[in-house]
């Protein structure tokens, strides 16, 4: 099986750039979203490698007015 953890550590961190684009905290982005802080907070942080699903990615994507493919591109 192939192991994506620098992929997931590259979307956490352009997650965190666009929702910094959007002047947005963690908590607010959660709020947003329906999840909680900690759980963006370790989406976010590039020393874990924190996979999320589709539809978490979608909302994410939605909350920040991205393109979802914007959080897939270069990796």
């Amino acid at each position: 099986m192939a192991d994506h953890t620098q992929r997931y550590v590259k979307i956490g961190l352009k997650i965190a750039y666009y929702r910094k684009l959007n002047k947005l905290t963690q908590e607010q982005l959660a709020e947003l979203i329906d999840r909680s802080a900690s759980h963006i907070s370790h989406v976010e942080s590039p020393g874990k490698a924190q996979p999320i699903s589709l539809e978490m990615l979608f909302s994410i994507a939605d909350a920040l007015h991205v393109p979802p493919a914007k959080f897939l591109e270069d990796l």
